[in-house]
């Protein structure tokens, strides 16, 4: 840590602490003169004035001591507190001789301000240009799963697709059996009204009404004491003991539709053999796409591991804090609290914050060592190459591209289909240049 004391002008000195926090990371805590506040609030009289209208004085011409009175303080602070520490930092990274990234802004906290006693002090974090020096970038040793597909996984894929499309048939010949789809009715003794109405599936109550249902048939009554769970979902008798009469108004059984080329031709295939070959395509481009995703990430280790990378904090902290930001505003939409939202996730707060802190600084560093790939190998990207971005980005929002495109313009994103465009190149070329192993894919047979 440094302290330099800087003469502005004959009456002017200005204290400057310096912290070099990293290699790209700089803090500055500035102790400003008593003249540069004077100057900065009266400036910032100036610029208000000129908004102030007064009965016989031009905009602007109005005399201070009469602006005074009429400011809003806080307004009046704020820009005075703008104009002191903007020309100050200027001030102060000229003395220490710095040369900011101009890519990334600084990060400024105002200590204190106080008008009567002349007082301003503030600190800056200011970011310097990052710093890559990348190892060598080809023979990259990676691990490639092979991406296969078990029959198991095409049966998988059957059923699901077959309880997709399941009808209910309504039962009158026989008594409930596990797997129906019941409509209860409960009503409990000395209740007034009709009793209260449930739909639930046979087998997936709670052992004592299970047990009940269980073979009456539709229009059959029952008197019973029932002791319904915790976690019932009328909270009023949840945990208690009841004597009610249980009557059960109506039974439908689930019905799948048999896996045959009928089937097959619901689902717009040829026949069955045709619907296995293109589920089987299906789940191999799916699983190709996730060992894409998995060779993408080793091998951006291996070449951090091989390059040196110093990014200021300014680059990384901007991007956890919006990230931070957003998980908030999603959390409250949600009826919950962060503390909550945390212990969802095995986290604390404090936890979830600092590892979007560190996903944020290995994002920073990993963009910047993809762009100095692409540079380096001075490669270009294409009308092509970003179309298919953008028909990448609408697929994953479920929306058209021209619908992706507006809205990428009106949230001043395009920047991203261009960075995805390099991302995918590099990472192709990495790839292409990689020492593979193949090894099984985890949880394969």
């Amino acid at each position: 840590m440094r302290i330099k004391t800087g003469r502005l002008s004959p009456f002017t000195v200005m204290q400057v602490t310096r912290e070099d926090l990293n290699p790209c990371t700089v803090k500055l805590t500035v102790v400003c003169d008593a003249e540069q506040v004077k100057e900065g609030y009266d400036k910032a009289l100036k610029q208000i004035s000129k908004s102030v209208k007064l009965p016989g004085f031009r905009p602007g011409h109005v005399p201070k001591h009469m602006i005074e009175k009429m400011v809003d303080p806080g307004q009046w602070n704020e820009e005075a507190a703008e104009n002191i520490v903007r020309k100050a930092y200027k001030q102060a990274i000229e003395q220490e001789s710095l040369t900011p990234d101009p890519g990334t802004s600084p990060s400024v906290e105002l200590v204190k301000l106080e008008q009567e006693e002349g007082v301003c002090e503030f600190s800056a974090k200011v970011p310097l240009p990052p710093v890559v020096e990348l190892g060598d970038y080809k023979g990259l040793p990676v691990e490639r799963p092979a991406a296969e597909v078990s029959d198991e996984e095409i049966e998988y894929q059957i059923e699901e697709l077959r309880k997709q499309r399941q009808t209910r048939d309504a039962v009158t010949d026989r008594g409930a059996q596990e797997g129906d789809v019941a409509v209860v009715n409960i009503k409990l003794d000395g209740e007034e009204g009709e009793g209260r109405n449930f739909m639930t599936v046979v087998g997936k109550t709670f052992p004592q009404l299970d047990q009940a249902l269980s073979g009456m048939k539709v229009e059959e009554m029952k008197h019973l004491d029932l002791t319904f769970p915790d976690n019932f979902q009328e909270k009023d008798w949840a945990g208690k003991p009841y004597k009610c009469l249980v009557s059960l108004n109506s039974i439908s059984a689930v019905k799948l539709p048999d896996v045959d080329d009928e089937f097959a031709q619901s689902l717009k295939t040829d026949n069955l053999d045709d619907l296995k070959g293109k589920l089987r395509e299906g789940i191999l481009r799916a699983k190709n796409d996730m060992v894409r995703e998995m060779l993408t990430e080793q091998l951006l280790e291996r070449l951090h591991e091989r390059s040196k990378v110093e990014v200021s904090d300014n680059m990384w902290e901007q991007l956890a804090n919006r990230r931070i930001y957003e998980t908030q505003q999603e959390v409250q939409e949600q009826g919950k609290t962060m503390e909550q939202h945390a212990a969802e996730n095995g986290m604390t707060v404090d936890g979830l914050v600092e590892a979007w802190r560190e996903k944020a600084k290995t994002h920073v560093i990993r963009a910047l060592m993809i762009r100095t790939v692409f540079e380096t190998e001075k490669m270009q990207i294409t009308n092509e190459d970003l179309n298919r971005e953008l028909f990448a980005m609408a697929s994953e929002f479920g929306v058209e591209p021209a619908q992706m495109l507006e809205m990428l313009k009106n949230n001043n994103a395009l920047e991203e289909v261009h960075y995805r465009g390099i991302s995918r190149k590099v990472s192709e070329f990495l790839l292409q240049n990689a020492d593979i192993k193949e090894v099984a894919l985890a949880g394969s047979a």
